[in-house]
């Protein structure tokens, strides 16, 4: 038998189907968000990872878009018979330990990473999220979550730029060699590339002086190979963490997602 589970984000909606006995990846797929809104959409996207009936009735599923998921709940319900159910409706603090302020301001997404770094690495870990916002999260080899930074999203900031300015084209970021660009759109390219590296390096550097402590940092998300060359740390990418720690979360919660 095999178990959906999903991350619902602003941009992007990925959806993995994993075996329930060792819960092991079987396959994953990504959508646009906003197809949620559309039934003939979210069918199509579903027969591509749900093959047969075979399946168990609940769902986990980490969301920041309550809409989205909202949409998402009644189509699984109706057309599957399968409960969906958000990762913060489950037990987290046996995993980690959530040490802010409020709670209930983390993303599920960021509970998620920290879950998923956590379990995998056992280690000091910061986790680089490439989302609509890109963000930040710190754990530490003892599984306390300590909090993060939110910084605006590439393609957010790309998209603000643009319809903001009349002289602005709209652009994809690139890789850049030089600083310098001969012409708008090679100093586009520049300000991106090079400003979102110095932010990366430096908020690095910043959370490493403060808590007197070095860390494994974890790339994911979008943009996560785009920066190879330009941090001056050593870093790992994992495309699959979220989705991994929503299974991690699964796995302690088993017993209650049958």
């Amino acid at each position: 038998m095999n178990v959906l589970i999903g991350d619902i984000g602003n941009t992007i909606t990925k959806l993995c189907l994993a075996e329930i006995k060792n819960l092991k990846i079987k396959k994953i797929i990504y959508f646009n968000s906003n197809n949620i809104t559309s039934k003939n959409s979210l069918k199509k996207n579903l027969k591509r990872i749900i093959k047969n009936k075979s399946i168990n009735k609940v769902a986990l599923f980490s969301s920041v878009v309550p809409k989205y998921q909202l949409i998402f709940k009644k189509f699984l319900k109706k057309v599957y018979k399968i409960k969906l159910r958000e990762i913060k409706e489950n037990s987290i603090n046996k995993i980690i330990k959530i040490n802010i302020k409020n709670k209930n301001q983390v993303g599920s997404d960021r509970i998620a990473n920290a879950v998923g770094v956590y379990k995998k690495y056992k280690t000091n870990c910061i986790v680089l999220d490439f989302g609509t916002a890109t963000t930040f999260d710190v754990v530490n080899k003892n599984g306390i979550y300590n909090g993060g930074i939110i910084a605006p999203g590439v393609n957010l900031s790309i998209k603000s730029l643009s319809s903001s300015a009349d002289q602005i084209p709209t652009f994809s970021i690139k890789k850049q060699k030089k600083v310098i660009g001969k012409n708008t759109i090679e100093a586009l390219y520049s300000g991106f590339y090079w400003g979102y590296s110095g932010l990366i390096n430096n908020i690095i550097l910043k959370i490493e002086k403060e808590t007197k402590k070095k860390y494994k940092i974890i790339f994911t998300g979008g943009y996560a190979d785009l920066f190879k060359t330009s941090i001056i740390r050593s870093f790992t990418i994992d495309k699959n963490i979220t989705i991994e720690g929503i299974i991690e979360i699964f796995k302690e919660n088993k017993k209650y997602l049958n």
